[in-house]
């Protein structure tokens, strides 16, 4: 059972009609093997039930048949970056969210006291612009759309935060739910804390704190280069890493610190080139997207030989782009990895690579899963599509990982709606090479695990004052 919808925003509204496949202009309603396109605007409780036959249409007639007069789906609103500069990490989410709902809805749908009901995701192309993102979320709302998903671009992230907050105190019957699966930026989750959000990524602080720990027993360390992107995540990272290096590593020299444009970099040779003039052992970065994959690409190029420390050099691109240059070189953090080698591990990989076989679309997160599963609990305790309801069935809740087959447990901390979850440092190698049974976007390159971190080990403290509405 599945099914999506694109949108796209041309001043507040989407256009329609049939299109070719990777059309991202147009609204669209996907099926196997077909891809008619349908407009979301205004949709009426009649167009919605159509929608949601035609998303359901892979299901044996005998299950149709009887969700004909019940199954208007639930709506989940995806508000990312589908073209530009980050449009391939805009549609790996997608891909891993895509999935997500399908397993829910073979299992049944999310199930309400008037009747089951499918999950469907809806896709609103921002184009990696705020302000696109702000009007998509308006357009959303008043579609009747209460939950929405968004992670590329911790700016984003605030501002849709923001605007949610006002929104919501603004309309309480037209309250929405922000459910973050990468936006990292701490501030999302201390002073600007809200009930309305929920981050599912460990943020920058955790991922930080995993990777020090690694760097501190690296004893050929002695000199680091610091880059990111210039925009509140990559200056958070750049801050904090020199924090914690000071405490962990005050033997370690800070010999370059640079922020650079986000998204319009499409030459780091001149950046690449200052990091191998200062000899630095080690580059710490927080880059994603393509600003890492042409960093790594550059920093082949002029032949560094230093070690990468990364947020998310394990995907889109990063690892086919370094090469046999990155074995041994390349360090990732992440929730989960797929050469964590349990049986449920292996089996998931399996699994995705089955319902995604091009090797390109290699990218998938155990965070986005767990996201939608604990969301479905959610709603289901709930008992409605309420965004107040969920959230305080939301806050506070624990995944045990069951419905993944046993891959991964979390808990939503109350406190501050920052998920609590292990955290997983990889390097990277070679396939066939011990610990690399799975590579990665069919480079002949994975990674392996170096050191695994329970989530007790990487919490931090938080500064939220979580401030609920009355009712």
């Amino acid at each position: 059972m599945w099914g999506f919808w694109h949108c796209d925003r041309s001043g507040d509204s989407a256009r329609s009609g049939l299109a070719p496949p990777g059309d991202h202009d147009n609204a669209r309603v996907s099926t196997p093997p077909t891809d008619p396109r349908i407009t979301p605007n205004d949709p009426t409780r009649r167009e919605w039930l159509c929608r949601a036959l035609v998303g359901l249409s892979a299901v044996s007639p005998l299950v149709l048949k009887p969700l004909a007069a019940r199954a208007q789906p639930r709506p989940i609103a995806l508000i990312e970056g589908l073209s530009g500069p980050f449009a391939n990490a805009g549609e790996a989410v997608f891909r891993n969210l895509l999935w997500a709902a399908e397993r829910v809805n073979a299992r049944g749908g999310v199930r309400l006291p008037d009747g089951a009901r499918p999950l469907a995701i809806v896709r609103f192309d921002s184009k990696g612009n705020t302000e696109d993102a702000l009007g998509l979320l308006r357009s959303a709302l008043d579609q009747g759309i209460r939950l929405f998903a968004q992670g590329n671009s911790s700016a984003t992230a605030a501002a849709l935060v923001d605007a949610l907050d006002k929104h919501n105190d603004r309309e309480p019957r037209r309250r929405g739910l922000l459910l973050n699966y990468s936006a990292v930026d701490p501030i999302l989750t201390n002073e600007r804390c809200s009930p309305w959000h929920f981050r599912f990524d460990a943020h920058a602080d955790m991922r930080l704190a995993a990777l020090v720990d690694v760097m501190h027993d690296d004893r050929e360390l002695r000199r680091v280069y610091l880059i990111g992107q210039d925009y509140s995540f990559g200056q958070h990272v750049g801050r904090q890493a020199r924090a914690m290096l000071a405490a962990r590593r005050p033997d370690v020299s800070i010999v370059g610190d640079e922020l650079h444009p986000l998204g319009r970099v499409r030459d780091f040779l001149p950046y690449a080139a200052k990091i191998k003039a200062s000899l630095a052992d080690a580059v710490l970065t927080g880059n994603w997207g393509n600003d890492l994959t042409l960093l790594v690409r550059a920093l082949r190029e002029v032949g560094s030989a230093a070690r990468l420390y990364t947020f998310y050099g394990n995907a889109l691109g990063a690892p086919a782009a370094i090469g046999e240059a990155g074995v041994g070189r390349v360090v990732a953090v992440a929730e989960w990895l797929p050469n964590l080698g349990t049986p449920a591990s292996d089996a998931f990989v399996r699994a995705f690579r089955q319902r995604f076989p091009n090797p390109a679309d290699d990218y998938v997160h155990a965070r986005m899963h767990v996201m939608i599963e604990m969301l479905a609990a959610a709603v289901e305790r709930a008992g409605q599509v309420e965004a107040l309801a969920i959230a305080r069935a939301l806050s506070g809740a624990r995944y045990d990982g069951a419905t993944l087959g046993g891959l991964h447990a979390a808990e939503m901390r109350a406190a501050d709606h920052q998920l609590q979850q292990p955290l997983v440092v990889s390097l990277m190698d070679r396939l066939g090479a011990p610990g690399v049974t799975f590579d990665v976007e069919g480079s002949g390159f994975g990674f392996r695990t170096l050191r695994r971190f329970e989530a007790a080990a990487v919490t931090q403290p938080h500064a939220c004052t979580m401030r609920w509405p009355a009712a």
